[in-house]
């Protein structure tokens, strides 16, 4: 079975019409299942109160649906965040919103020529089953997104394969950590199964690990294929056009890398050049995008700028 995960963001609502409800948290997901084919949607649901589900949502997905119904603050926010990663985004526009409004709101970001849509849900359905997740050889990947005990199991984690493939009984490294945990089962949509490939979403039994020490955003993966720390460089910095605050050397703020969101104070920034501490270690891969974002901003998108982490110090 192959799989597929969209970030659904912009407006509530739109995933429930296109999928059945599954795990709930700051986000929502829902399923879809296609002759042989799985599609997961992600809501963040907490947005706009929180800041972090917008960014987990988008870092979990393979695709964007942008939901456009209206031109509201929230949506500008989420348009600001969309434009700085780099998923294919196909933009849901309602009945409410002109072409010329949308137009002049998207104007000289990389939105502006991605492909729009009206908000038709039948139609929208076939799309979404059409697309499939891009093929990422290489070691096994797998960021986890959520995790909880089963009675009679132990610890059971929930992701997407990003690469690889996850087979049944190896040992893989619980990363940031240093701790190796073995892979007990593998369960894709409830079937137990003995491997899974990239784009599969994921139910893993881990033995040698507690509940406690599992957190978002944490990655399965072998010893040596990932890299691990608190002081990061990066570069290739592109900042947020509509970002409102002001930031430099000394100021705190968070960043966001996968799905792990992390305090973090700028030590360096140079031009396209920036090196950030954070208050604890992250998990990374060279070239990874790592998004600046500052929660006490007054107004404006609280996004700050992206950058793209190297392996050096």
């Amino acid at each position: 079975m192959s799989g597929i995960t969209v970030a659904v963001v912009g407006t509530h609502g739109v995933a429930s019409q296109l999928g059945k409800k599954s795990t709930q948290s700051d986000l929502t997901l829902f399923d879809a299942n296609h002759d042989d084919h799985h599609t997961t949607l992600v809501e963040p649901t907490q947005f706009p109160e929180k800041f972090a589900p917008l960014l987990s949502a988008l870092a979990m997905a393979d695709r964007c649906l942008l939901i456009v119904e209206e031109l509201t603050r929230s949506v500008a926010e989420t348009m600001a965040t969309v434009e700085l990663f780099d998923l294919p985004t196909t933009i849901v526009t309602g009945a409410a919103v002109g072409t010329d409004e949308l137009g002049r709101a998207l104007r000289g970001s990389r939105l502006e020529s991605a492909p729009r849509v009206p908000l038709d849900v039948p139609q929208l359905r076939e799309t979404v089953e059409s697309w499939r997740a891009p093929a990422d050889s290489g070691p096994v990947a797998v960021p986890l997104d959520h995790v909880f005990p089963v009675k009679g199991v132990g610890t059971v984690a929930l992701g997407v394969v990003r690469r690889g493939t996850l087979r049944a009984h190896e040992q893989l490294r619980l990363w940031p950590t240093d701790k190796v945990v073995e892979i007990r089962s593998i369960q894709v949509h409830d079937v137990d199964v003995k491997e899974a490939e990239a784009g599969e979403r994921v139910g893993v039994a881990l033995k040698g690990v507690e509940v406690d020490q599992v957190e978002r955003g944490q990655i399965l993966a072998p010893a040596g294929s990932l890299n691990a720390g608190a002081d990061l460089v990066g570069e290739r910095l592109l900042p947020c056009r509509y970002y409102k605050g002001d930031w430099g050397v000394g100021s705190r703020m968070s960043v966001a890398v996968g799905m792990q969101i992390v305090p973090m104070v700028v030590e360096e920034h140079s031009g396209p050049h920036a090196r950030i501490k954070t208050d604890r270690p992250v998990v990374y891969a060279a070239g990874q995008p790592a998004y600046l974002f500052d929660l006490n901003v007054g107004s404006g998108p609280r996004i700050v700028a992206r950058t793209e982490l190297t392996s050096a110090r």
